[in-house]
């Protein structure tokens, strides 16, 4: 058999079986320092896709963009749904697999199967207030993000109007923290212990089970709060639209928002931070132009936070890149790589202000993120109001030497040392703020936050840092 790719050349395809391959393992300490060495490894042994061992399991990694678009496009073909993995059908892999907590949580973006178009359309219905921007729930959330941000930021000033700030715990971290409570409308403080399990369970980690198991029972009490008292919160709205979901199901629904809206808008908040304040030039341009969204894409294509999109399944024997694909399979794409790709990245313009909008960041075809307006609105809001708040930031060390943690779906810093001097200015939101019509958020009350675990170690590192 062949196959086309590369330059063009045809290449016979390797008809050798996954599980009969030596894959070498991604997560190495080479993958978390230099994830981009590895990949480009990988690519030029294999090509497009290459075998890969997962703490254990053996996978296929999808390196190529065009190859990448192939599998997040073709539904039918690719489809997710652990159901359809052989190898766990047939009792190859492990019980205690680390990445197993993550995957096992059937929620909307893992699900398939005939359950999925239902449970879509209503993730779309619930979704839709606060994506809208005409909508008053839009309003009101965009509004919380620009109240939050000034809150965190105020409360870095308190350490003074110029110092030193780890914006990464001091504000990329929090703010989505504070923003998936106003979503899920949870109560007081009761969401800054769930984001915490949350990230354990992100990260893999050897608590990552433990953490699964804490979290799902946080977001079942709430689930039912919701059932009981519903509010103008995504779970009212969800259950609304989905009156069929078992609170089970509601809390795994709840697990995927809240995962969207902390871990990843965190990083992709980071990010943008790093990549306006390192020197690029025209990434700089675009943010002094008011195009936030444009910095943000810009930096996505460089570090997309989601690095590595969870498994699909070939339904058939498929030829993908140099391989054959058999039925049953698990593929892993990596944006990551595919935005690395030489037959993608070298013709990605690198001068202009106006980026490509052709990253895989929030994914491709039907199965496209459903929170991808609402993630990027928070990290553009947030984002914008610290450039508004502080007359200068500049990184406290070099590009290269930032501390990177990376998780087998995540990369973001592990922390971002800035220099800061604040404005002297008043805090007033910009022309392209919350609109006039827009409701005052209800904020926690001092004693709320004196309370609240975040709050306390937020006030910790001011403190700490005098």
């Amino acid at each position: 058999m062949e196959s086309q790719w590369g330059d063009g050349g045809s290449v016979d395809l390797d008809d050798t079986r996954l599980e009969e391959l030596s894959p070498q393992p991604l997560l190495t300490r080479d993958y978390e320092t230099r994830p981009a060495l590895v990949y480009e490894r990988l690519r030029q042994q294999h090509g497009p896709v290459a075998p890969v061992d997962l703490l254990g399991v053996p996978a296929w990694l999808v390196l190529g963009y065009r190859e990448a678009l192939q599998v997040l496009q073709d539904n039918d073909g690719f489809p997710k749904g652990l159901e359809n993995w052989r190898a766990r059908s047939e009792g190859r892999v492990p019980a205690d697999w680390p990445l197993g907590p993550s995957l096992e949580v059937n929620h909307i973006l893992i699900q398939g199967g005939p359950g999925y178009r239902p449970l879509r359309t209503a993730w779309d219905v619930a979704l839709k207030p606060f994506q809208d921007p005409r909508h008053p729930q839009a309003k009101r959330l965009k509004a919380a993000v620009t109240a939050y941000a000034d809150e965190l930021i105020t409360l870095v000033g308190q350490g003074g109007k110029t110092g030193v700030a780890d914006l990464s715990a001091q504000f990329s971290r929090p703010l989505p923290l504070m923003v998936a409570s106003h979503l899920l409308g949870f109560p007081g403080s009761q969401g800054d212990d769930a984001l915490m399990d949350m990230w354990r369970v992100l990260d893999a980690g050897p608590d990552a089970e433990a953490a699964l198991e804490r979290l799902l029972a946080t977001l079942a009490e709430l689930a039912a709060t919701k059932l009981e008292k519903p509010g103008d919160d995504f779970p009212s709205y969800l259950l609304a639209a989905h009156p069929d979901l078992s609170l089970d199901h509601l809390a795994r629904e709840l697990f995927m928002l809240l995962g969207m809206t902390s871990d990843h808008v965190g990083i992709l908040i980071s990010n943008t931070v790093v990549e306006v304040i390192s020197g690029e030039g025209s990434v700089r341009a675009s943010l002094s132009a008011g195009m936030v969204r444009e910095a943000m894409n810009r930096s996505v294509m460089r570090k997309p936070p989601l690095v590595n999109f969870v498994p699909r399944f070939a339904a058939e024997d498929t030829p993908l890149g140099n391989y054959t694909i058999r039925a049953g399979d698990p593929v892993w794409v990596s944006s990551a790589a595919a935005h690395a790709d030489p037959l993608f990245a070298d013709h990605v313009a690198s001068g202009t202000t106006i980026s490509t909008r052709a990253h895989l960041s929030w994914g491709a075809g039907p199965r496209q993120c459903p929170a991808r307006e609402l993630a990027s609105t928070v990290a553009a809001a947030g984002v914008g109001r610290l450039f508004e708040r502080f007359d200068h930031l500049d990184l406290a060390l070099p590009a290269d030497q930032l501390p990177w943690r990376s998780s087998p779906f995540m990369r973001g810093l592990r922390s971002l040392p800035v220099r800061y001097e604040l404005s002297s200015a008043p805090a007033r939101p910009s022309a392209n703020g919350p609109a006039p019509e827009a409701a005052e958020p209800v904020l926690p009350d001092q004693s709320a936050r004196q309370r609240s675990s975040l709050w306390r170690y937020l006030t910790g590192l001011i403190r700490g840092g005098r």
